[in-house]
């Protein structure tokens, strides 16, 4: 019988499994049981699983699987929700994707994430028969953002399955967010999240991603200027973020990446295997 806890952050649902205080006798499937536990009609559901194993230079190291069995490098609701189960001030946690930190003020996480790499602004995609322009970054894994004019009446899961796997982000390919802006410094976006292969109701590495893309497509002229942008997932919730952006056109770059938001537990329980 194996210990979970089922977390939230802005819809993004998780089961966590902690092996620092119950080390397994042999090594896990854990691929196997990701695609059996988030499974929403035969296992318990879940958007993906949290394995929370030590770190030697973080509070704790986290492993993110995703519904499909696939490994991903880092997870930005995630790694909320696993502040938040560490019921810590301060929490530094280590991913595949570098070492991230947070503040955590009750249910409220501030998660500083690893600065955005691979920038490619103004591209232009062929997929499905139109001509996308968008902008590619990586937050701790690889996002796509376009922006639309009516994101209530976008094929989310027809258009986002072509991106995700267009020949410009093989081999791998990539995660996408579709934007509309709604003010200044406001934005609405809804994922397309690779490891899941279909909408999710949020995505928090898609967020930043998409505040970061917003900004530097509208050109900010100044050579080092600090943004804050609000982002509404489709689940309705906002979170905030903020970073830095330091030089123009090729020469940019983002640091300073913090993303705000809430996560909170839903349950706890037990769960056989296999």
């Amino acid at each position: 019988m194996i210990p979970f806890t089922k977390m939230v952050s802005a819809g993004n649902d998780f089961l966590i499994i902690d092996t620092r205080r119950r080390r397994p006798r042999r090594m896990l499937p854990w691929k196997a049981m990701s695609r059996a536990f988030c499974d929403r009609h035969h296992g318990i559901g879940a958007d993906g699983l949290l394995v929370l194993e030590p770190s030697a230079r973080a509070d704790i190291t986290m492993r993110v699987f995703n519904p499909d069995g696939s490994e991903a490098q880092m997870c930005g609701n995630g790694a909320r929700c696993a502040a938040v189960y560490l019921e810590r001030r301060h929490a530094t946690i280590e991913t595949k994707a570098g070492l991230l930190s947070a503040t955590v003020r009750h249910d409220r996480v501030a998660m500083r994430l690893t600065d955005p790499t691979h920038l490619r602004l103004h591209l232009s995609l062929r997929v499905n028969g139109q001509r996308v322009r968008a902008t590619h970054l990586n937050t701790g894994v690889p996002h796509t953002v376009v922006t639309v004019t009516r994101l209530d009446r976008l094929a989310v899961n027809d258009l986002g399955r072509a991106l995700r796997s267009h020949q410009a982000f093989s081999p791998h390919g990539t995660n996408v967010d579709f934007i509309q802006p709604l003010a200044r410094s406001r934005l609405r976006v809804r994922t397309y999240e690779r490891g899941v292969e279909a909408e999710t109701l949020a995505c928090g590495t898609g967020v930043a991603a998409s505040a970061v893309a917003y900004v530097l497509a509208n050109g900010s002229r100044d050579r080092r200027k600090r943004h804050r942008v609000t982002v509404e997932a489709r689940s309705g919730d906002r979170m905030a973020v903020s970073f830095t952006v330091i030089g123009s056109g090729r020469g940019v770059a983002v640091t300073d990446l913090i993303l705000e938001g809430r996560a909170r537990r839903i349950c706890e329980g037990t769960v056989q295997w296999p």
